[in-house]
């Protein structure tokens, strides 16, 4: 998972993207240089959709699935064909299948009990959710006694905050619905998405390590 995150420190996440809207939208994050999708496992057709991203752009794109709360769900995923799973939480029975499975993982967690519970099952790259939630500095005081451990910010991060969870210390963000203009998605402005990320990408280079 360190190694996703270092080459990809910004995750597109993607949840009801309605089919006829999602190819093109995936195409338009690319052209835009974000080149990691995370396909939510609770969006209707979203095996279907990891299926066609795969299937549309090969290893030109690292494909997660988002939302895996049980191993049913990664079992699904894992069908599907994503390469990586995110979790909301952290779920001992999904850390365990992972890690058998040979599956990068990065769980939820929130407090330093849920993260030295993942740090036990020997994840270290974890997902802070919601990051939008806790107050600068939060992951400094985490890291603190659970210095093997670093962060990725979901949820509440959007394009006008994402440096300051940079700065922080955060090793990577995944953004949602706030990460294009609602309005372009739906009149399908694919180049004028291009565009928005690409002002996003050429931002965080600078906090590149």
């Amino acid at each position: 998972m360190r190694e996703i995150i270092k080459k990809n420190p910004i995750i597109a996440i993607l949840r009801n993207i309605p089919d006829d809207q999602f190819l093109n939208y995936v195409d338009a994050l690319m052209k835009g240089s974000i080149k990691c999708i995370e396909i939510a496992m609770n969006t209707p057709d979203a095996e279907k959709q990891i299926r066609e991203v795969k299937k549309a752009f090969g290893d030109d794109i690292m494909i997660g699935a988002g939302t895996v709360i049980n191993v049913e769900r990664a079992e699904r995923a894992r069908e599907a064909g994503a390469e990586f799973f995110l979790s909301p939480s952290t779920d001992v029975e999904v850390m365990k299948y992972c890690r058998q499975e040979n599956i990068p993982l990065l769980p939820g967690v929130l407090t330093p009990t849920d993260v030295s519970v993942c740090l036990s099952y020997g994840y270290d790259m974890l997902k802070l959710f919601p990051a939008g939630d806790t107050a600068p500095g939060y992951i400094k005081s985490l890291k603190g006694p659970l210095n093997e451990a670093d962060f990725v910010a979901v949820g509440g991060v959007s394009p006008d905050n994402m440096a300051s969870f940079f700065e922080q210390g955060f090793a990577g963000v995944g953004i949602g619905s706030s990460l294009v203009p609602k309005s372009m998605l739906e009149e399908g402005r694919w180049a004028d998405i291009t565009r928005e990320v690409l002002k996003i990408t050429e931002c965080n280079r600078k906090y590149d390590k």
